[in-house]
């Protein structure tokens, strides 16, 4: 399929770019005078993916045609947006890259059109790698097409458009021992994980800043008692003294491969 406007009536692609090999049929390989700008997904911010959950953060972008041809006419064109790293935009776009799940095109003029969708990110089938956690380049595909159904040319255009893919990361919290007495000494463990792409199961998260915090019985805000890095195996523990009844969490921020995690809060009762 290629990329359509409307004219009084939408037009919905799914799948688009997976469902044609960009390497056939052969075609001139020439400028199509097709500019694809105003690229924006998951509105200009990181992509934080797990091990099993398909993601599908928004997309949107606007189309301008070459004179001769109109967004009315959606089989005589195809442009669109896609993802690819560390290669260029044509090996990216055969393998590895990420793909708009689906979009729909408004005709706004003869020769533009504005475009909304997702990309459609699946951790199990199209994240086989940990290195996938790093930043994506925008690379554009653009296609002419003839009257008789033949592609004319097409071209691969690499965009400065950026999108930062993370590892979805988890953190749990127990408090101990329930009830503790006033001035006692509380243990607190948990643990910090991410997604491990490979494994397709959440793994240990080794040297991970944490922050123990705190939220008062009947407040709603919790604040910060101390940090503590987390061990090779992504294992938290510290101790602290209890003095009144109060929830208890795990924070991490994050890093630029890793989002960030706070674990539910464990109550624990002081008597």
């Amino acid at each position: 399929m290629k990329a359509a406007g409307r004219t009084g009536a939408v037009i919905t692609l799914a799948g688009a770019l997976a469902l044609v090999p960009i390497t056939a049929p052969t075609a001139q390989a020439a400028d199509t005078g097709i500019t694809v700008s105003r690229i924006v997904i998951n509105g200009g911010k990181p992509v934080v993916v797990g091990t099993h959950d398909v993601q599908e953060p928004p997309l949107t972008f606007r189309i301008t045609l070459p004179a001769g041809y109109s967004t009315a006419d959606p089989f005589a064109y195809r442009a669109e947006p896609f993802l690819y790293h560390d290669t260029t935009p044509a090996k990216g776009a055969d393998d590895g890259g990420l793909y708009p799940g689906g979009y729909t095109c408004y005709e706004t003029s003869a020769r533009i059109a504005d475009c909304e969708g997702t990309v459609r990110i699946d951790p199990y089938y199209r994240l086989d790698s940990n290195n996938d956690a790093t930043t994506w380049k925008v690379a554009v595909l653009a296609q002419l097409w003839k009257t008789n159904g033949q592609l004319k040319t097409q071209e691969l255009v690499a965009t400065s458009g950026r999108v930062q893919v993370k590892r979805w990361a988890k953190a749990t919290v127990n408090a101990s021992p329930e009830p503790v007495k006033k001035g006692g000494t509380l243990t607190v463990t948990g643990s910090l994980t991410r997604a491990d792409w490979v494994k397709h199961k959440y793994t240990g998260v080794a040297a991970g800043l944490a922050r123990l915090q705190f939220c008062k019985k009947g407040s709603t805000v919790y604040t910060t008692v101390k940090s503590v890095r987390s061990s090779s195996t992504g294992a938290l523990k510290t101790t602290v003294k209890a003095s009144v009844d109060g929830y208890w969490r795990w924070t991490f921020g994050g890093w630029d491969t890793t989002g960030s995690a706070t674990s539910s809060g464990d109550y624990l009762d002081v008597r």
